[in-house]
């Protein structure tokens, strides 16, 4: 029998802040994290504009002392899953090796209990340590030499420069630092990331083979050569030179002025426990909360062969799958579902297809159906950009409260999407969606506990 999963705890971490407070605050105040990049001078791409991370955050604050050492060798989207992952944690009054912290208490599990399933990106190298082996490389006339690069250049990196970028590293610290002995997988699906893991989480709970999972995805997109890639690609805003354009109002999800997103740098860990064992853990910490329960998931996969899956199926078929299978699985009806947090990325081509596979999904009933994206707010990160939304999707059910949308002024016809303040609501479950730039799909619902 299949056993009830809940998330107990929300590690997010983007432009917005850092933990859920201050993202909840940040969403619900209706603020833009999209601004001018400090990392490095992005002037000269078609749009400067970022979405970072403040620049408080510090990886090491968030690691014990006993292996603040390994964060030598922690590219920034490593940094960024190990910090959300001690945020989850903590939020969820976890005790694990590292919340613990040096204590006599006990693990809430046992190691081979807890898992991990996060969402990875395709990390780029750090270009000051990458041209600097590139250098020795260079023949008598300045080009790049492979035979000078495997004599002397490769010997200018690190010895331990491989295990920064390998996208599984970021699932690797989180286990080693908790402890968490459990199945642990890597998923690099794009934007769908952090949904998939949170599915797989889902039905290894379930199933019986953990008790908890961490999951979720975190990205950075801030780095010269992911930005060169995404330029090329045409998927980001692009604005004309010279342009006034106020930052925060750029991206317009779902808006007749929509022109596109900035890349931005985040995402969240969660905890998902079986609702079981949760509630027997709860007994003897009265401060643990479930937010949701996790009611139903699915997955689906969008083909478009016109464009090559440049682009989405404009019917939005594959998408309308999922969501009617995730709706069929949480067992109730599309006119439960009280709110939609979407893909929502304010590309046209995406936001026409997620509304027309709305349309399909809940008919003439969608204008009553509040939806509210994130990536007006903090940018689109990547394999990190579910985890944001599930964390926000779950603290609005629990809240019973649904964040500020801003940026759309003219939304696409038969969308409750307009630009409005945060408003208390009765949320009995709430649709989150995601749509992976190689055409992946996620939908899940989020299910209000009654206490």
């Amino acid at each position: 029998m299949t056993r009830s999963v809940v998330i107990t705890g929300l590690g997010p971490i983007s432009g917005l802040g850092i933990g859920i407070e201050s993202t909840w605050q940040g969403a619900v105040d209706g603020r833009s994290a999209v601004g001018p990049c400090r990392a490095f001078d992005a002037s000269p791409f078609p749009c400067p504009y970022v979405a970072e991370v403040p620049a408080a955050f510090k990886p090491r604050d968030f690691v014990p002392r006993s292996y603040r050492k390994a964060t030598k060798i922690m590219a920034r989207d490593i940094e960024l899953a190990v910090a959300a992952a001690e945020l989850a944690a903590r939020d969820a009054h976890l005790t694990t090796r590292a919340t613990a912290a040096g204590g006599e208490d006990e693990s809430s599990y046992p190691p081979h209990r807890m898992g991990a399933q996060i969402g990875a990106g395709l990390i780029a190298a750090d270009l000051d340590e990458l041209t600097a082996a590139l250098d020795k490389a260079r023949d008598e006339a300045g080009g790049f030499d492979i035979r000078k690069w495997g004599r002397e250049g490769m010997h200018e990196l690190t010895p331990l420069w491989l295990l920064k970028y390998l996208p599984n590293m970021l699932a690797c610290h989180v286990t080693i630092v908790h402890d968490a002995q459990g199945p642990s997988n890597t998923i690099t699906c794009t934007e769908s990331s952090a949904g998939l893991s949170l599915g797989e989480a889902m039905h290894v709970i379930g199933r019986g083979g953990a008790d908890a999972c961490f999951c979720g995805g975190l990205e950075s997109r801030l780095n010269l050569m992911s930005m060169m890639r995404q330029t090329f690609s045409e998927r980001y805003l692009r604005l004309e030179s010279g342009s006034d354009a106020d930052p925060a109002a750029t991206v317009r999800p779902f808006d007749a002025d929509a022109a596109g997103c900035v890349p931005g740098e985040g995402g969240a860990i969660l905890i998902l426990e079986s609702e079981e064992t949760f509630l027997k853990r709860k007994a003897s910490q009265p401060d643990a909360r479930a937010y949701a329960r996790v009611a139903g998931f699915a997955a689906s996969q969008t083909v478009n062969p016109a464009t090559r899956n440049r682009t989405p199926d404009p019917e939005g078929d594959a998408i309308a799958a999922a969501a009617r299978r995730a709706i069929h699985k949480a067992g109730i009806s599309p006119d439960a579902v009280d709110l939609i947090v979407p893909f929502g990325c304010a590309m046209p081509d995406y936001d026409r297809a997620e509304a027309a596979a709305l349309r399909r999904v809940f008919g003439s009933a969608l204008g009553g159906i509040r939806i509210c994206s994130s990536k007006a707010m903090a940018g689109l990160v990547g394999a990190g950009s579910g985890g944001i939304d599930l964390s926000l999707a779950a603290q609005a059910v629990f809240e019973q409260k649904l964040p500020a949308v801003i940026n759309c002024d003219e939304p696409i016809e038969g969308l409750d999407a307009a630009a409005g303040p945060a408003r208390a609501a009765g949320i009995r479950n709430a649709l989150v969606l995601s749509t992976g730039l190689g055409g992946q799909n996620t939908a899940c619902v989020l299910q209000h506990i009654e206490t």
